[in-house]
């Protein structure tokens, strides 16, 4: 099964708690803090667009991705509801044409961590690569592998299987222990991983 057959299924069954109704925290403050300037984004695995609509109502031109029409029909009439501008698109991340290139910020809360491979979580930075413009930063939040498990939760990968995915792409400029924005009373940890794309040489 592939991760977006997988993404479908789920959200058909009703069967998603990642999707917590507001946007991450860890966005907000990457965003706020670091700062990252407003300009065209692209929310990669966007779900029902919590964290996009968050995006757009602080100034950026979002444009979210995700492979469950269910997901993007609840994103957009978030959008409608809220009167905020933004632009959703059933595709697969891997493979299809995101409009909008290039962008100056991607984010993806949990996508790169859906693949199984090391494969495809290099061609996963390589395809954030050639989405962002020239310094375009990506910001990732990525299940830890440092957590031990006693419950279901997120995938979970090592520091080590970051680096060694993104590093051709991308110069890490931070990787920082945290948590998930979470409705559970114990939110499952994360890695924050922000990244530069590389000059070309």
């Amino acid at each position: 099964m592939t991760v977006e057959t997988r993404y479908q299924e789920r959200y058909e069954a009703g069967d998603t708690p990642w999707d917590i109704g507001q946007p991450d925290g860890n966005l907000i403050q990457t965003v706020t803090t670091t700062p990252v300037a407003p300009g065209k984004a692209v929310d990669l695995g966007c779900g029902t667009g919590d964290n996009a609509l968050w995006l757009a109502q602080h100034h950026f031109q979002v444009v979210g991705i995700d492979a469950s029409e269910r997901a993007i029909a609840q994103a957009t009439a978030k959008a409608v509801h809220a009167q905020v501008r933004c632009t959703f698109l059933v595709g697969d991340i891997l493979t299809s044409p995101v409009e909008g290139a290039p962008f100056r910020f991607a984010f993806d809360r949990g996508c790169f961590h859906s693949f199984e491979t090391a494969a495809d979580r290099t061609r996963l930075a390589e395809k954030v690569q050639g989405l962002l413009g020239p310094a375009g930063l990506w910001l990732s939040l990525i299940g830890n592998a440092d957590e031990p498990r006693q419950a279901p939760g997120p995938p979970q990968r090592t520091a080590c299987e970051i680096v060694t995915a993104v590093e051709s792409s991308f110069e890490i400029l931070s990787l920082v222990a945290s948590h998930f924005g979470s409705n559970r009373p114990h939110p499952p940890r994360a890695w924050a991983c922000l990244m530069r794309k590389r000059r070309a040489e």
